[in-house]
């Protein structure tokens, strides 16, 4: 045990000197101690995962730019590189490898989580608008799945709702795991002063922010004035040095507004440094099919996402047309799952399905659940991973999963995706899409996935 403390202290007081080593100067020493760890380690699969990185900052000129904009705060670049790549990349694969040939089921590298399904907002088309309201987890519970997600390997924890800055006891459940790395979706209405502090000083929490585009159009969505709210959050955030991103719902009626390079450069500008996108899907409070993205929008999507992400320093993230870069579907457990405040286990945050409940089995248990044993014996559920997603892409597995594991809907309403109109009209979007995917990747065969364009002169 003491032998233990003794490398604990010694890792620490290492890692402390790489970080100031890197931030003297992020473009040279940076790679200068890529090249030592990838040299000194042992495990095959260290080498390589380092190896990657390397190529990851060589080959895009704009992910150096974030490195050297996290790098102006040493000690959130320290906690993102102890929580997120030496605990979660390192140490926590190699948990996550063997525990998942142990248990015969894939070892997620992230969870998500709702600690309550409270929220101050009443956004129109919300996902999650229809689980209860009354829903959440004690704070020893939710402090319980973080730590038997470490045992198993698992250092990066996504929270969602409701709104997770409704939790009471959020920053405090945090602060008991600062050797894990955490992000939270949130509308940002609730941040104020006192909290920027709170987050500054965890400096290994990063909100990331729902936006619908710009004030008009998020303000229809979410509620006049909250446009104004979150560029107030971003603002103390950005004054404080704390890492933080945005969240963007791509819907037929706004994608012209969030990808064009006016809306990224603002985004950057206010001091975000990753952008997730996720396509509408009809689900939760109101599902509306005429919001979800036409085949020739998401097509049009794919090619302007990676333009962008090659020509502005912000990492931007496409959850289903990145399907060629994850292998298919991440969800069912292979890369994360979904943990609701009513403790259900998901296999995804948007199919609201479960066999198991955190509370009445470990995290360990509930992972080798039927259902994300079925999501992993079929995926891909194309060979096509420009079309990766169960619900709008393979509805028809989806039925099979829910049908074949038993799982039942987690509330009202659930069961629109898997029968009536909202079924029907993602059968047919699921079949278009799939034949303008195949023409792309058809085309494109020759191409790199991943073309690397010169920075734009801004």
């Amino acid at each position: 045990m003491a032998f233990d403390s003794v490398k604990k202290i010694a890792a620490e007081f290492a890692l402390d000197k790489a970080i100031n080593y890197i931030t003297k100067d992020p473009d040279k020493n940076l790679f200068v101690l890529l090249d030592f760890v990838e040299k000194v380690a042992r495990a095959p699969g260290h080498k390589e995962a380092v190896k990657k990185l390397k190529v990851h900052f060589k080959d895009n000129p704009q992910i150096m730019e974030q490195t050297r904009r996290i790098a102006s705060n040493p000690k959130m670049l320290y906690n993102l590189i102890n929580s997120w790549v030496v605990n979660g990349v390192f140490l926590g694969r190699t948990k996550r490898e063997s525990i998942g040939q142990e248990l015969g089921v894939s070892v997620p590298q992230l969870l998500l989580i709702d600690p309550t399904s409270a929220c101050n907002l009443r956004c129109e088309g919300c996902w999650a608008g229809e689980y209860s309201k009354v829903d959440r987890l004690e704070p020893e519970l939710f402090s319980r799945i973080i730590k038997e997600a470490k045992e198993m390997g698992i250092y990066w924890i996504v929270l969602s709702g409701g709104e997770p800055f409704c939790y009471p006891h959020l920053l405090d459940v945090v602060a008991e795991h600062p050797d894990s790395v955490f992000m939270a979706y949130t509308n940002g209405t609730l941040i104020d002063e006192k909290v920027a502090d709170r987050l500054a000083d965890l400096a290994y929490f990063s909100p990331s922010f729902s936006l619908e585009g710009w004030r008009e159009q998020t303000d229809a969505r979410r509620g006049e004035g909250t446009f104004d709210k979150v560029m107030h959050a971003m603002d103390l955030l950005r004054e404080r040095g704390v890492f933080f991103g945005a969240s963007v719902t791509s819907m037929s009626n706004n994608i012209n507004e969030i990808f064009s390079e006016k809306y990224i450069d603002f985004l950057v500008d206010k001091g975000a440094t990753y952008m997730w996108s996720f396509h509408y899907i009809p689900i939760g409070r109101n599902p509306n099919v005429e919001l979800m993205l036409t085949p020739e929008q998401r097509l049009w999507m794919i090619d302007k996402v990676r333009e962008l992400r090659n020509t502005r320093p912000i990492l931007i993230a496409d959850f289903w047309n990145d399907g060629e870069f994850t292998g298919g579907c991440i969800a069912g457990g292979r890369q994360y799952c979904h943990i609701n405040a009513a403790g259900d286990v998901e296999p995804c945050a948007f199919v609201h399905f479960a066999v198991d409940n955190i509370r009445e089995k470990s995290l360990r248990e509930v992972l080798q659940n039927p259902l994300f044993k079925a999501y992993q014996r079929r995926q891909p559920f194309h060979e096509n991973h420009l079309a990766p997603c169960p619900i709008i892409d393979a509805p028809a597995s989806l039925r099979e999963m829910i049908k074949d594991s038993g799982a039942k809907p987690t509330h009202r309403g659930a069961e629109e995706v898997l029968q009536g109109e909202v079924a029907g009209h993602l059968d047919q979007l699921s079949k278009k899409w799939l034949e303008l995917a195949d023409q792309y990747q058809e085309k494109n065969k020759n191409k790199e996935k991943t073309p690397v364009r010169e920075s734009s002169a801004r």
